[in-house]
């Protein structure tokens, strides 16, 4: 039986032409010599997000750990959404490796309000920390893949200036944002300082993100990676994917929009209430499991019967659509749920 994967879009396997890249890459020590083909990929993802210039990572969460470690001094406060991947779901880095302190303001699905930002930021005063950077996030992932729009980014951007902060961006899906929005990635990037983004979830590729700023921002960055254990040696073998990941993969971002998209549709005919199609702008949604009249678990062990992989969660379970999905497999999703 075949199984179909909805609980992310990490989950996916290398393509054959990545795996061919892979076995062609031409490498050396990255440390020492430089790798060409991830010199390659660096300079290809500077390019693709508008920046000056990019560093190659292990993960996401690890150029968002660098990226707060280039832009501010420990004992610093951090601005970030309360239900911001960087806050729940990055085991606290922040305050363990960067040694800032977390303060959050109400996520509101990803759109931070840029009045509660300038609220937050630390007044001067003797026994006072400072408030060092501001964090966003681009696609909302707790807001269910919502695109944060350059126009309230560079109205936070506006209170970042005021109070003379930077700003990084999780980016992890940065480019299903700039494919749902139809705008160039540079709308975007121009308001943040720094930014991180995966290769591994819509993109497809197996291992890794890239860090994007300034060529000042990268050569501090190259020392945080190497104090994480993440100076890497013959990386071109995966930074090779990454390519074809950044010249390939960027094009069908949007199928996958449209399967979420169809599927969204499709729940809620079966079963009104159970989510907002409307709202479905990527690859990411939210069900809403009381609509199905079951719990959390019971929907989740009846999908795996059924070959379909969801993650638990109730009231609300996240769905997320891949490259490893089309729609024959939407079309059988919704035949097993129209079998509750």
């Amino acid at each position: 039986m075949k199984t179909i994967d909805l609980r992310s879009d990490t989950v996916t396997k290398p393509s054959k032409e990545m795996r061919q890249a892979m076995y062609d890459a031409e490498v050396a020590d990255d440390t020492y010599d430089g790798d060409p083909t991830v010199n390659r990929l660096q300079e290809l993802a500077a390019e693709k997000t508008g920046k000056e210039a990019a560093l190659f990572v292990a993960s996401g969460t690890m150029g968002n750990l660098i990226g707060v470690l280039c832009n501010t001094q420990p004992g610093q406060e951090v601005i970030l959404g309360d239900k911001s991947h960087q806050f729940l779901w990055e085991v606290g880095g922040i305050a363990r490796v960067a040694n800032c302190v977390t303060h959050t303001v109400p996520f509101h699905k990803g759109w931070l309000d840029p009045d509660e930002i300038e609220a937050a930021v630390r007044p001067v005063g003797r026994e006072a920390t400072s408030t060092g950077l501001i964090c966003v996030e681009n696609t909302s992932n707790f807001g269910g893949g919502a695109v944060i729009g350059p126009e309230h980014l560079q109205n936070i951007a506006a209170v970042a200036k005021r109070n003379d902060l930077p700003i990084h961006m999780d980016g992890a899906r940065f480019f299903n944002a700039v494919v749902a929005s139809g705008r160039p990635a540079e709308d975007f990037s121009q308001h943040v300082d720094t930014l991180s983004f995966c290769l591994s979830k819509g993109l497809g590729a197996p291992f890794g993100g890239l860090l994007c700023g300034t060529q000042q921002h990268v050569n501090q960055a190259i020392k945080f990676r190497q104090l994480l254990g993440g100076g890497m040696r013959q990386a071109g073998v995966m930074a090779a994917a990454g390519i074809v990941a950044l010249e390939s993969g960027l094009a069908r971002l949007g199928q996958d929009h449209e399967n979420a998209k169809a599927l969204a549709n499709g729940l809620a005919d079966l079963f009104p209430g159970s989510c907002e199609p409307e709202m479905v702008e990527t690859n990411l949604f939210f069900i809403n499991v009381p609509a199905f009249g079951v719990s959390g678990s019971e929907l989740k062990h009846y999908l795996e019967k059924q070959g379909i992989l969801v993650f638990p969660g109730d009231p609300t379970m996240r769905i997320a659509t891949n490259c490893m999905v089309n729609r024959e497999d939407i079309d059988f999703v919704l035949n097993a749920f129209s079998g509750l």
